[in-house]
């Protein structure tokens, strides 16, 4: 892969403040916040390409397709913990969404030495899934140079999948491997370089908007409830109960009692509907 000059990368461009050693506390996070008011003006402008790279998801998860999330240190993790929290929240399958980091599960906590670097890793690491054409890969890179990502995209687009990018550089190079490149340009870091920063923010939200508006197109929310979450602790099934008892009008106790027999929102609400 060509050397990358990272003078010519917006996230690697000085910050827009300096002497950030000499500032105090309030004057620091400040400045923090107000770089962070910028991202979601940089997201807004990106969401035709999220649209287009959405609905082609959608397509291919009712046929049976699975989403795969790929990328490296803070883009790895975020992409592992979007993934994570699907299950939980919209009650699917663990590998119907899927985060995989350079380095593996232990790269989650602490950085693997040159994994990012390897173009043939991801690949490798993708076919332990039986990874096939219905299936997507969205590969996640803040400076969209990534070997680690940039070589499973490529790996993916000749096998027929559907491959999908989340940058904060323009015609990056993850970018030119994926059909469906999102780019949110969220500008310098307040720490010259730091991209776990605004492009860490940036990719969050993208990632909520891809997961979330994907699993609504699936029937995986009702109204504005999340009816399939997982009951998984105390305060999910008293979440769950006032989601019952507001639906059908009925008290604490019958609700819990619906619950516990049939294990969901949705499959309370529909059985209680069926009898009455």
């Amino acid at each position: 892969m060509a050397e990358i000059n990272l003078e010519l990368l917006t996230t690697e461009e000085t910050s827009h403040y300096d002497n950030l050693d000499k500032m105090s506390v309030k004057e620091i996070l400040e400045g923090i916040n107000n770089e962070d008011k910028t991202v979601p003006y940089a997201v807004e402008k990106a969401i035709p390409q999220i649209e287009a790279l959405v609905s082609q998801i959608v397509l291919r998860m009712k046929k049976g397709g699975r989403l795969f999330y790929i990328g490296a240190g803070t883009s790895g993790r975020l992409g592992v913990v979007d993934a994570s929290e699907c299950p939980p929240t919209f009650g699917v399958p663990f590998d119907l969404v899927v985060g995989l980091i350079a380095g593996g599960d232990g790269a989650i906590r602490k950085a693997v030495e040159n994994a990012e670097d390897d173009i043939e890793q991801a690949w490798k690491d993708l076919l332990k899934y039986n990874i096939n054409e219905l299936d997507t890969l969205i590969g996640i890179a803040a400076s969209g140079r990534t070997p680690y990502v940039i070589g499973g995209l490529n790996k993916a687009r000749e096998n027929g999948l559907l491959t999908g990018s989340i940058s904060c550089n323009s015609d990056s190079e993850i970018s030119k491997a994926a059909e469906y490149p999102i780019e949110a340009i969220s500008g310098p870091e307040f720490v010259t370089g730091s991209t776990r920063m605004k492009s860490g923010t940036a990719q969050k939200l993208i990632l909520n908007m891809i997961s979330t508006s994907v699993m609504i197109q699936l029937g995986r929310v009702r109204g504005n409830r999340m009816v399939d979450m997982q009951l998984s602790n105390n305060k999910l099934v008293v979440r769950a109960e006032n989601m019952v008892m507001k639906e059908l009008g009925i008290e604490r106790e019958e609700a819990e009692a619906l619950l516990q027999v049939h294990g969901s929102v949705r499959a309370s609400v529909d059985a209680y509907r069926a009898k009455h």
